[in-house]
């Protein structure tokens, strides 16, 4: 049995403002109907996997687990991160994990936000890679490179240990994980052969990761341990202990674990792979014009060269120009040239700085209810649309500073004021005073849809005092 591992804690602050903290780029429906998230659940969701084991920052918990529901897959476990850690700390996590269940057990650790392609290939691959394993080989997987790409770590291959069925491609040795290079060395390193792409995808027995964890990095193993035997259970989550998970040592998982260790294998592979880390890289997947333009959105190219349009909602033209990026959604707009991609995340950090809301919401705000999304706001006023799902409800809350009213659009609501409670439908409303205990809830099939008129001094999220919550959210604003 091989147990997919799937890390899912990133923020993809280079795919801003498409990505951001709360809805970042792995739960985004960027290429069709399913995000990279679920696409990733369920590549390894066939023969020979077990159920996923999702490792996430806790403020995407509900997002994991919803989505994993909505794509009809197998419902795994879900561990919460208290705070991020890098790579090295989840894969000390889900070695004691598996260990403790499955000794001989095989783990597959792989990004949650990386596209492929190819997913026979894929798993052709990991295929390949498992006798390896077995043997007691931690596996990394390779790209074979297409260009002298610099923002990629490269793997140099040594001898082959195995062959690979039925191809018969080889499993090689890795003689050294080399940093990302400059467009000299990269060009080098494609001209020699025998360099590959580091896809940050691994496969190993839980007792091999045990064993190289205790040489290697032995603190970031008693550090998970501490974390992991004091985690409680929240729900259908696994919250890691906070105090000892933040103790455990920051560092990726390359740097602790496959740079020291002596028993790594690579698999070479080409299953139309990328990272999708900088809007650079997601205007390659996109086919290009006869002027080497893209764009995913409504979009018009005049005298226009190798740009790039992602525009949710409104038309976009470009004029005039060449090599420039061209992002656009509902509250925020990027133009960068290309070769400035992976600088993106300065401005989130810049939005950071400044404490703007841009650098970690959208308009639309997902809650593990459903979703709001602000229409107008003006000085002691705000408009919102609020979806609660069938089946959901809100917590029994008030608000010390704002009055709302409710005014059903579709469907049914369930509103409870001061313990009276009604039925609503469509096109009738609810007046909800200042500082009342109230409740909505969603008894119906269908999604019921509302709008939200607030009035008071202060409209802030954060006025909300919480007395139940059937999502454990309890003394949070989320």
């Amino acid at each position: 049995m091989i147990h997919p591992c799937i890390l899912s804690g990133g923020s993809g602050s280079r795919l801003w403002p498409l990505s951001r903290k709360a809805y970042p780029k792995q739960f985004l429906q960027i290429f069709d109907t399913e995000s990279l998230f679920q696409k990733t659940c369920r590549r390894v969701s066939g023969p020979g996997f077990g159920a996923p084991l999702v490792i996430s920052n806790q403020d995407h918990r509900f997002l994991c687990g919803e989505q994993m529901v909505e794509a009809g897959l197998e419902a795994g476990r879900i561990v919460l991160e208290p705070q991020g850690r890098n790579t090295a700390a989840p894969a000390a996590i889900a070695t004691l994990m598996v260990e403790r269940e499955d000794a001989d057990g095989l783990i597959l650790m792989l990004p949650s936000d990386h596209l492929i392609a190819d997913e026979a290939a894929f798993l052709d691959a990991v295929r390949a890679g498992e006798q390896a394993a077995r043997a007691g080989y931690i596996v990394t997987f390779g790209i074979r490179p297409s260009e002298p790409h610099t923002g990629y770590g490269y793997i140099h291959l040594g001898e082959a240990i195995g062959a690979r069925e039925p191809q018969g491609e080889d499993v090689r040795q890795v003689l050294e994980f080399v940093e990302k290079p400059d467009r000299e060395r990269a060009q080098a390193y494609l001209d020699e052969g025998g360099y590959v792409w580091n896809a940050g995808i691994f496969l190993f027995s839980a007792r091999a990761m045990r064993a190289a964890f205790e040489a290697h990095a032995p603190a970031i193993l008693q550090g998970a341990e501490a974390a992991l035997d004091a985690a409680t259970a929240d729900l259908d989550f696994l919250r890691l202990d906070a105090a000892r998970f933040g103790e455990i040592e920051n560092i990726s998982f390359d740097y602790a674990i496959m740079e020291r260790a002596g028993n790594v294998a690579c698999v070479p592979m080409d299953p139309g792979w990328s990272d999708l880390g900088s809007w650079s890289a997601v205007r390659e997947v996109f086919p290009a014009d006869k002027d080497g333009n893209a764009s995913l959105g409504e979009s018009l190219f005049l005298d226009t060269r190798d740009s790039f349009v992602y525009s949710a909602e409104a038309s976009v033209a470009v004029l005039g120009l060449s090599d420039v990026l061209v992002v656009n959604t509902r509250d925020a707009l990027l133009v960068a040239h290309k070769d400035k991609a992976q600088d993106v995340k300065r401005i989130v950090e810049r939005l950071e700085a400044d404490s703007r809301i841009e650098a970690i919401e959208h308009k639309r705000v997902y809650r593990p209810w459903g979703w709001y999304e602000g229409l107008s706001q003006g000085a002691r006023f705000q408009v919102k649309c609020i979806m609660v799902k069938p089946g959901a409800q809100l917590s029994l809350q008030s608000h010390a500073h704002r009055a709302e009213h409710w005014v059903v659009v579709n469907g049914t609501a369930e509103v409870t004021i001061d313990g009276e409670t009604r039925l609503l439908g469509e096109n009738q409303s609810a007046y909800i005073p200042l500082g009342a205990r109230h409740r909505l809830a969603n008894p119906g099939q269908i999604p019921t849809y509302l709008i939200e008129v607030q009035s008071g001094s202060y409209l802030g999220e954060d006025d909300i005092i919480r007395y139940q919550d059937i999502y454990g959210r309890e003394g949070t604003n989320s």
